[in-house]
């Protein structure tokens, strides 16, 4: 029989019903979770969020630098930056036409000279001549004076023996008088044409008038000069100015040389001299006209010796630009703060007996770069801040420390330990 024939058909009808009845209970648990789980989704998604209460933390307040406000005397630092110029220069000029021959080996620029150094020579030989001429003319003049003396002698002499008095006028007429003056008048002449001519030889050489430096030669040798040419360019070296600018406010601290004693002193700096080197010098002037660009007020300081020739000291040069830091006059009553401490609109913060912020609204009487000097508006021993604040509040709560700036040396390295 064959294979196929084994299986009746009862038989595949039983195995099929159980199939089909496996898939169906399969079916119905996959629809029973999803529904399960979505039922569980729609609980989460329907329940509200749970915030877990939390005891709040105290935000500690910030802590803050600040300083002790005291009336004293004080000063401000006042400081600015002017140019060297020279207090007294000179173009010197021929007083007399001729050919330049030669400069001196002392009228080499940059070298020093002493009053009186000749410094240039010009072409003499007409001169030495009109000299000598003028004192041929003294001579014949003088010659005709003595003549004329003689004559007079005579007269005298006739006029006595003839032993008659006569008018004072007819009297000077018989004794020559008008004669005698004329040749004492001509030689008179003669000497100052002769004195004069010396005069112009003389100043064929060109000399210093005073001890200076040579700033520059204005013409070369062999050059035709007239008078009033300008030959050389002298400097005085017993001292220098330097003119400076200052805002208006800051005349108030300074005092100026006058009949009653020396201006404010002052001390003079560059960065081109080693060692951190200083000159000092004084304020000897205020000057009428205001500065042309910031309309400040100009004023002239004085520093004797300024090459150090003397004193061995750094020397100033024309043109340069130095830095001035004056002396200035205290005032008393005064309050001397960090510049830090200021805030916009003249305004300071302190802290109060319960440590918050309060703001004070102060007179300043000078801000600088570094301090202002408070005139009203703070109280002795009050407490003011100096630290940078992100949001401050008024009566906001911090915690104070002075600043290690403001402690004396030995509290500064109690502090750091």
């Amino acid at each position: 029989m064959p294979a196929s024939s084994r299986f009746s058909t009862p038989t595949l009808l039983g195995a099929c019903s159980r199939q089909r009845g496996r898939f169906t209970v399969a079916a119905l648990l996959a629809t029973l979770i999803l529904a399960a789980a979505a039922a569980g989704a729609w609980w989460l998604l329907s329940q509200p969020p749970r915030v877990e209460r939390r005891t709040p933390v105290e935000t500690p307040a910030a802590l803050v630098d600040t300083v002790q406000a005291q009336r004293q005397a004080a000063a401000p630092e006042l400081y600015g930056f002017g140019r060297v110029v020279a207090e007294r220069e000179a173009r010197l000029a021929s007083r007399v036409a001729g050919e330049l021959i030669e400069f001196t080996p002392m009228a080499l620029p940059g070298r020093v000279v002493e009053a009186g150094a000749p410094l240039a020579r010009l072409d003499d030989a007409d001169l030495r001549l009109g000299l000598r001429d003028a004192e041929a003319t003294l001579a014949q003049a003088e010659a005709a004076l003595a003549m004329e003396r003689g004559e007079q002698q005579r007269a005298e002499t006739e006029y006595r023996s003839f032993g008659r008095e006569l008018t004072a006028e007819r009297r000077a007429l018989v004794l020559r008088e008008p004669q005698l003056r004329q040749a004492e008048a001509e030689v008179e002449r003669a000497r100052a044409a002769r004195d004069r001519a010396r005069l112009e030889l003389e100043r064929a050489t060109i000399t210093a008038p005073w001890r200076g430096m040579v700033q520059a030669r204005l013409l070369g040798a062999g050059s035709m000069v007239a008078n009033g040419t300008e030959i050389l360019h002298l400097v005085d070296v017993a001292r220098f100015w330097v003119r400076v600018s200052l805002p208006g406010e800051a005349l108030d601290w300074l005092k100026v040389a006058d009949d009653e004693g020396p201006g404010s002193a002052v001390s003079l700096s560059t960065r081109t001299w080693p060692g951190g080197e200083a000159r000092h010098g004084e304020v000897i002037a205020m000057l009428p006209a205001l500065e042309e660009q910031g309309l400040q007020a100009q004023l002239l300081v004085a520093v004797d010796d300024p090459l150090g020739l003397g004193n061995g000291a750094p020397a100033l040069r024309l043109g340069d630009v130095v830095r001035l830091d004056f002396d200035t006059r205290s005032r008393e009553g005064v309050f001397l703060l960090p510049a830090t401490a200021l805030r916009p609109g003249d305004m300071l913060w302190v802290l109060d007996d319960d440590d918050r912020l309060r703001r004070r609204t102060v007179e300043v009487v000078h801000r600088g770069d570094t301090r202002v000097l408070v005139g009203a508006g703070l109280e002795d021993g009050e407490r003011v801040v100096i630290s940078q604040l992100g949001q401050p509040r008024e009566g906001m709560r911090l915690r104070s420390r002075i600043a290690d700036r403001e402690r004396p040396a030995g509290e500064r390295e109690e502090s750091r330990s």
